[in-house]
């Protein structure tokens, strides 16, 4: 395909497939350095992988991190992207601003350290140092090269009273805490639960409705270390084991520790886990979905089937100020802060 001699803020002057498909939908985007004049460049320091997208790479070589690396360097090289073809899913990344396009609306400015707020599935990406300093086991990617934001991107400058790998943990998931708050808000102290609650998003999305009003709070865990992890931090009120891929044993679960919930938040990064969730819901409550790993045609029948009265949000990681409100949550919340340190 001939470049294109405009740019569109979404980014649609860089697909490089002959069908007329924005970024994230592409086969291939076009990588070159040159800007046009509302994009900005970033020189990439660390990519941070989509966990759901991470754990598929590791499942399907065996834990052997230099295939892991191997199929991740392919990958980008292949697609001018980081999209995981199995999952769909990329992740985000952090570097530093290395220009800045004249039209750019952004506010970012050369320099200015940044943690992109949009998925790695639709940015420009190239790597020029072979991932060499990373061994494949880990989502969060040491890399040097650049990658390119659009007009309607998103980045958010690193706040200088935190760790750099603090801050990216965080951003990686701070679109889950401000949609659950904005959910829970609009019940009268509800019961959530929130299955992965010793998780990021899932550990964010407990602080977040405690302070959004909730009345009963349930984390959902797979095994007793998680368990035993997240009642340290207080954040639930309740903290129980189950596997929620079995629908009727976290449906179980979830009833046994004072649900079924009004708000269900699904912070787990496997497949399966839809019917589960619709079960453990009350009726007229919300499901929000933010793994990457959930089917939405397989919730979508899956609550039909049941004849279950949900409400079923697909949480798209973007809330207007999502990012500024997770790191008030590490901030002010040390069992929160507690199990992201600890995860790093």
């Amino acid at each position: 395909m001939a470049r294109a001699s405009t740019s569109d803020p979404t980014g649609l002057h860089r697909v490089l497939d002959d069908a007329l498909v924005l970024p994230q939908a592409a086969q291939r985007l076009d990588t070159r350095e040159e800007l046009w004049p509302d994009e900005v460049r970033i020189r990439v320091e660390k990519l941070n992988l989509d966990a759901a997208s991470f754990r598929q790479l590791e499942r399907k070589h065996a834990g052997d991190g230099e295939q892991v690396r191997a199929e991740v360097l392919d990958i980008v090289s292949t697609r001018g992207k980081m999209q995981n073809p199995e999952t769909g899913s990329g992740g985000m990344l952090v570097g530093t601003v290395e220009e800045v396009g004249p039209e750019s609306t952004l506010g970012l400015s050369v320099g200015d350290r940044v943690a992109t707020l949009v998925s790695l599935t639709l940015t420009p990406l190239v790597i020029q140092d072979g991932l060499s300093n990373w061994d494949g086991r880990g989502e969060q990617v040491p890399c040097d090269g650049y990658a390119v934001l659009f007009g309607r991107s998103i980045a958010a400058v690193i706040p200088d009273d935190l760790p750099a790998d603090l801050s990216l943990s965080v951003m990686d998931v701070c679109g889950a805490p401000a949609l659950t708050a904005r959910v829970v808000a609009d019940y009268a102290e509800p019961t959530v639960a929130v299955i992965g609650g010793g998780g990021k998003s899932g550990s964010l999305s407990l602080a977040a409705a405690r302070q959004a009003g909730a009345g009963r709070l349930i984390g959902v865990v797979p095994h007793q270390a998680e368990a035993d992890l997240l009642r340290a931090t207080g954040l639930a009120d309740e903290v129980v084991i189950a596997d929620a891929r079995d629908p009727i044993a976290l449906r179980d679960a979830v009833k046994k520790a004072g649900g079924p919930a009004d708000v269900t938040v699904v912070c787990v990064d496997v497949p399966g886990c839809e019917g589960g969730a619709i079960l453990a819901t009350a009726e007229q409550g919300t499901v929000i979905f933010f793994s990457m790993a959930t089917s939405f045609s397989a919730a979508a029948l899956g609550a039909e089937g049941l004849a279950a009265d949900v409400k079923m949000i697909v949480g798209n990681g973007y809330v207007p100020g999502h990012a500024a409100y997770a790191m008030e949550l590490l901030r002010t919340n040390e069992g929160v802060r507690n199990l992201f340190e600890g995860r790093l």
